[in-house]
């Protein structure tokens, strides 16, 4: 049984409360101080512990907040060789145990850098999912950084994305590689020709003066219907007029995938989800690649 709290804060502001425990129940109905409140039974599942939901609010701590940037500079601190190594995953999404999974399988690979979130990070765009995820994929030896999905855009979630990781689209770069980030989720933005942002794509290909791998990471590949039409051909013909660009990975489609789509010597490598078990291990030097996949 679930065990849940309506909790009328003021007006037009609702909390609901769910628990398994019916003494955390009680402790709840202590702590709150609740004149009016509901307790209920519910045969819903997938909820394993207390979490609270309230679509109005993205409260973090500190530490939840800007890690983007906080990982980032944990990742330019970190030995250079000439190969990098690092991890490419996706859609954690509400498998939070098989992202459990995934931490120990990642943290049995050896010689990594940091791991690669290809967004859907959460499912339905909640804080609470956000810190779930986070929970988690800090018990990773490596730090990670995250591209933004279309579910982490539902609800708040872009301004929760925004205040616990950084901005939608940005780039950094480390040893012999360039990342950029960027946002590809046109269709929660109507296919309003604004994502991804192909200009602020093209400013990034343009500042590489030292002509360094670039490794262009989203969520939604542009073969896929959730990305806006008339920019694929923009976008895919912005890779491909970057000698530096030889592959670009995104998630999304929940199922591996590799080849040159446009055949325009673009690799676009996909990553599965969570829920498959399964993730790539990349292995970049100057000039070249390789992808293994691992499954858990």
């Amino acid at each position: 049984m679930i065990f849940g709290v309506i909790e009328m804060r003021s007006p037009g502001r609702v909390s609901l409360l769910f628990t398994k425990s019916s003494t955390k129940l009680k402790y709840i109905l202590r702590r709150t101080g609740l004149g009016l409140c509901l307790a209920m039974t519910s045969l819903l599942t997938s909820c394993d512990d207390l979490f609270q939901y309230n679509p109005n609010e993205e409260t973090l701590l500190e530490k939840e907040r800007n890690l983007t940037a906080k990982n980032i500079e944990r990742i330019t601190q970190l030995s250079v060789s000439d190969t990098t190594r690092f991890i490419l995953m996706g859609d954690s999404q509400r498998w939070y145990d098989e992202c459990e999974e995934f931490v120990k399988s990642a943290n049995q690979q050896k010689d990594i850098s940091f791991v690669l979130h290809a967004g859907d990070i959460s499912d339905f765009g909640l804080t609470q999912e956000f810190k779930w995820v986070n929970e988690i994929m800090t018990r990773l030896k490596y730090p990670y950084v995250t591209v933004i999905g279309n579910h982490d855009i539902v609800a708040n979630g872009s301004a929760t994305y925004r205040k616990m990781f950084g901005p939608l689209n940005y780039s950094f770069g480390f040893g012999h590689d360039r990342f950029i980030f960027i946002n590809t989720n046109s269709r929660e933005y109507a296919f309003d020709g604004s994502v991804p942002d192909i200009a602020w794509l093209k400013s990034q290909l343009a500042d590489n003066p030292a002509k360094l791998n670039t490794i262009v990471v989203g969520h939604v590949p542009p073969f896929d219907a959730d990305f806006d039409k008339n920019l694929e051909k923009p976008y895919t013909e912005a890779l491909a007029g970057d000698p530096n660009v030889k592959f670009t990975l995104y998630g999304h489609q929940h199922r591996f995938y590799e080849g040159q789509f446009y055949d325009d010597g673009v690799n676009y490598h996909l990553t599965t989800s969570m829920g498959a078990r399964g993730y790539m291990v990349i292995t970049t030097w100057k000039g070249g690649y390789k992808v293994e996949r691992v499954e858990f």
